[in-house]
């Protein structure tokens, strides 16, 4: 059925489909999909129904979370937003690579902003866990000041809150993956959390996928120095591994192609941080089993967004079904009993 609609969906510009996605689901209801127990994990003091949750970018002004919750989600992450308003980059600024599965975008951060997504998190109750994904103003003179207002901000409205220092679509923004950069905003955090004045809510960082082992292994060093509450693997590369249409638009490249890449840095984090630190998974997770492998690579959540563009909604519900398959033919009981069990870590679950 959905092949049928996508292929009458893929006709049209990507960002005007996705707006009528959110309308649609905006009025739509929708019933609440049935979650294996098996698949529940408590993890940052927060109850996850299931691991998969849908990655940041997709309800970006936190319109449609609850229904995004209601397909199977065991969380949502909105945004990215930033604190003033902005347009983000000139359209056209997503681009299907239909042949590799994948997608290419130049969003550049468009927001409607703190204000207005804050009024959209208090029009609803919120049933289930939403995070939020914070990001910097282009025109913004301290991205830092940035992310603390964000942390300050939404701490009282949300699960959690992810630092986006990755995103390649605003200049300058992934200089906070340079060490002294890193050092200053997480010694920055920790005194905004020291100060007592907000609630304590979890804060992972959103990490590029494109940094070698050198730079790997000193911003492992420096999260474990500050005792980060855990680390989304990844966000969308600069790379470009394929040929043909899209090799020379500019952008952050999503999809099957970022897998394998994402992946491997994700074990690698696990290691070099001994498993102290909970992962996040992102990147090209298109099946169960790519979402299993994650999670026995080191991750104990995944998010995924591109996989729905190319087979539906449906997927959710799948993934989760086929997992607790997998679970079980690996003799777990339960999905925290698969977390790094393919990495050199002694999983102690």
């Amino acid at each position: 059925m959905y092949n049928l609609l996508k292929a009458f969906l893929f006709l049209f510009d990507p960002e005007t489909v996705h707006r009528l996605t959110i309308l649609f689901l905006k009025f739509i209801p929708i019933n609440k999909t049935s979650i294996p127990p098996e698949l529940n994990i408590k993890i940052f003091g927060l109850d996850f129904l299931s691991p998969i949750g849908l990655a940041a970018g997709f309800d970006k002004d936190a319109e449609v979370y609850d229904k995004m919750l209601q397909l199977g989600f065991g969380f949502v992450e909105v945004g990215t937003v930033t604190p003033k308003p902005q347009r983000g980059n000139p359209k056209p600024r997503i681009h299907r690579i239909k042949k590799e599965k994948a997608i290419i975008n130049s969003l550049g951060f468009n927001s409607i902003g703190f204000e207005n997504v804050k009024e959209n998190l208090q029009n609803k109750k919120i049933e289930g866990i939403v995070g939020i994904n914070i990001g910097a103003n282009k025109d913004s003179k301290n991205f830092i000041d940035d992310y603390l207002s964000g942390i300050e901000f939404f701490s009282n409205y949300i699960s959690y809150i992810t630092i986006n220092i990755s995103s390649p679509n605003t200049p300058g923004l992934r200089d906070l993956h340079l060490a002294n950069n890193l050092k200053n905003l997480l010694k920055n955090i920790e005194n905004l959390r020291k100060k007592n004045k907000i609630r304590t809510v979890p804060i992972f960082v959103k990490i590029s996928p494109d940094l070698n082992d050198d730079e790997l292994g000193v911003m492992c060093g420096i999260f474990l120095e500050f005792n980060v509450d855990g680390i989304i693997i990844s966000n969308t590369t600069l790379e470009r591994p394929f040929k043909g249409f899209g090799i020379n638009l500019k952008g952050g490249l999503s999809g099957r192609l970022l897998y394998e890449t994402s992946t491997d840095q994700l074990r690698k984090v696990y290691e070099k941080t001994q498993g102290k630190i909970p992962l996040i998974g992102v990147g090209g997770i298109s099946s169960a089993k790519d979402a299993y492998n994650k999670i026995r690579n080191g991750a104990s959540l995944v998010q995924l967004y591109t996989g729905l563009v190319y087979q539906g909604p449906g997927l959710i519900k799948k993934i989760n079904q086929e997992i607790s398959v997998l679970l079980k033919n690996d003799g777990f009981d339960n999905i925290k009993d698969a977390v790094g069990i393919d990495t050199e870590i002694v999983n102690d679950n």
